[in-house]
């Protein structure tokens, strides 16, 4: 399957529910007038795409209908899929620049993050990346040994302590292995940690200090793990960690199993986040590099282009 086509099958949920709706809103005006730009925006809504944002999408089509003479519901769509492609452009590209360069992945527990880390292993090793694996997450024995196995799977090396030691001190070891066998770049895992957990929020804090300090000229991104299937809770989870800890980007797990794909809308343009990866199935290469064009015409391939 190639990858367009994963992306269209990942997203089979989200496109039957909420643009499915659309199309058939749509089909039902035979003029375009102030009642479809409200519907639209209510299905949009809906869709997880967030009240703001799915009233910026409204106005900024009502600009171009406006500009281009359109008076064809039917083309709607089409310029749904092009606003949708702009707003949700720039800032997507993982940035591992420099060599070593660092990748911290935080996220609460449940969201998938170590095996998202595994996939992302494998995908830059197979890259060509030499990559090496820093098991941080120490209050669990269980996220140890299940980073060891992906290390494994994905033929990266692994920096680990035993469970309950520092995890600033496993970093820092990391990135001395890293520095000493030239690896390519540095994958972090880190504690699942709840936005309010002081504590754990403390921690990250000195495991920035740790890679600020010994790598402070390298290429840095702070991804946060999603679970798309919590809809505008993930939305609330970003925001909360942004203003926590420093975001650069989001990878966005499980867009397979649910139809609330809206919600990368509503982390992009509502919070200014680039979405970088997202998951679109269980398979170690169903971790997809975000493609904005890509997903907006994922969204809007009619079904019997199946």
């Amino acid at each position: 399957m190639g990858l367009f086509s994963k992306i269209k099958e990942g997203l089979k949920k989200t496109r039957n529910a909420v643009m499915g709706q659309i199309d058939s809103m749509l089909k039902s005006f035979t003029k375009i007038d102030e009642e479809l730009f409200e519907e639209l925006e209510e299905l949009l809504v809906m869709g997880d795409v967030g009240v703001p944002t799915a009233e910026k999408i409204c106005d900024e089509l009502r600009d171009r209908v406006k500009k281009e003479g359109i008076k064809d519901p039917a083309m709607i769509n089409s310029l749904l899929e092009e606003i949708i492609s702009d707003m949700l452009s720039g800032g997507e590209e993982l940035d591992i620049s420099t060599t070593p360069s660092i990748i911290l992945v935080i996220g609460v527990n449940g969201v998938g993050k170590t095996t998202t880390i595994g996939k992302l292993a494998n995908s830059l090793s197979k890259q060509g990346k030499k990559v090496l694996l820093a098991a941080a997450d120490t209050f669990r024995a269980a996220a140890i040994d299940q980073l060891d196995i992906w290390a494994k799977r994905s033929g990266c090396e692994i920096i680990k302590q035993n469970e309950g030691s520092d995890p600033a001190a496993v970093i820092f070891d990391a990135i001395s292995a890293a520095k000493a066998r030239n690896a390519d770049v540095i994958i972090c895992d880190t504690a699942g940690r709840l936005h309010n957990k002081k504590h754990l929020m403390d921690e990250l804090s000195k495991i920035n200090r740790i890679i600020d300090r010994e790598l402070p000229d390298a290429a840095k991104e702070k991804l946060l793990v999603l679970d798309a299937t919590t809809g505008q809770n993930a939305v609330n989870q970003a925001e909360q960690f942004r203003q926590a800890t420093g975001i650069t980007g989001i990878v966005l797990t499980k867009l397979d199993g649910t139809a609330k794909g809206g919600v990368v809308l509503a982390i992009k343009e509502g919070l200014g986040i680039p979405v970088k990866y997202i998951g679109v199935g269980e398979q170690i290469d169903d971790l997809q590099p975000f493609d904005a064009k890509a997903f907006s015409r994922a969204l809007f391939e009619k079904s019997g282009e199946e």
